[in-house]
């Protein structure tokens, strides 16, 4: 990374929104990987020149968002890396539509809903992900998914404008949205809710959180749920049925507590999770014939 762009970044940005050499485990729930070139936190309206400077000196780059679903390689990232978080986190409630910025907490938004009255974003209460990163891989907890409650989504195109999709041309289902089949980074979301009674939606908010700390193992960096849930099964359970509680290579370890998450258990690198993954992958297939899949998103250098 030369210093004509980084000036050029600082320009944009202001300097104390970009980091050289920034170790991307500040920037994930599992605390593991090497750094990024530069990482850049802008403000919206800041994205689009920041990807025109990465395009015309043919540098690469990443979005990312709070880092609760990447596992980031050791060797870390080349090129730019756009964090969309708190400058990004504007929340506006009205009536029943919620209109927020891609990189406002799911945690801040739910309780916001529930200060308003508004149901139906219970589930995602205790899901420690972004907005933009929730719309992107159609998060979902507790029989609640995102495509329930989004109704429009701004993106902005590969060529830097701005669109506005309506839920339906978002094309979203199990963990899949268009999004980055079309490399779009998604700005902001209007969700729509319905009126509710403020008892009862903390009532089902405080019984999911319940759920989440007797049944998760939230004392250790992780990624929430490492694998996609095979059609018919449970990853968790087939994991748990090959054997594998507790399995562990180097410092990453499969939960005991819960066998659906990989954990950083003791000063794992991003190479010992990515060989757990690998090695319990093969065991389950070798055993039950089900292939599992990362819904962790792997990036950067391995």
């Amino acid at each position: 990374m030369n210093q004509e762009i980084y000036e050029t970044l600082c320009d944009i940005c202001g300097a104390e929104s970009v980091f050289v050499q920034e170790p991307m485990s500040r920037h994930t729930t599992f605390r593991t990987g090497g750094p990024a070139d530069v990482l850049v936190t802008p403000k919206a309206e800041q994205i689009s020149r920041i990807l025109d400077v990465c395009r015309k000196a043919g540098q690469p780059w990443t979005v990312i968002g709070n880092g609760s679903n990447l596992l980031v390689g050791d060797g870390g990232i080349r090129g730019v890396v756009l964090e969309i978080g708190r400058q990004i986190a504007e929340i506006e409630i009205d009536g029943t539509s919620i209109t927020a910025g891609a990189g406002a907490m799911l945690s801040s938004i739910a309780s916001k809903a529930a200060q308003a009255a508004l149901t139906g974003m219970e589930f995602a209460s205790g899901i420690p992900g972004s907005l933009g990163g929730a719309v992107v891989m159609n998060a979902g907890a507790y029989g609640g998914e995102m495509k329930n409650i989004l109704k429009e989504v701004t993106v902005l195109t590969p060529e830097g404008e701005l669109q506005t999709l309506s839920v339906e041309e978002l094309d979203l289902s199990y963990r899949h949205s268009i999004v980055p089949e079309r490399g779009y980074l998604v700005i902001q979301a209007v969700l729509e809710l319905q009126p509710g009674k403020p008892e009862e939606i903390q009532a089902i908010m405080d019984d999911l959180k319940e759920k989440r700390v007797s049944k998760q193992p939230l004392e250790y960096p992780s990624a929430g749920s490492t694998f996609k849930r095979p059609e018919g099964y449970f990853a968790g359970k087939l994991i748990q049925d090959a054997g594998l509680r507790g399995f562990q290579v180097g410092g990453a370890q499969v939960s005991e507590k819960h066998c659906g998450f990989v954990i950083n258990r003791d000063h794992a690198t991003s190479a010992d999770i990515c060989n757990l993954m690998d090695q319990v992958s093969g065991i389950v297939f070798k055993k039950f014939g089900v292939r599992l899949e990362p819904e962790v998103k792997k990036i950067g250098e391995f």
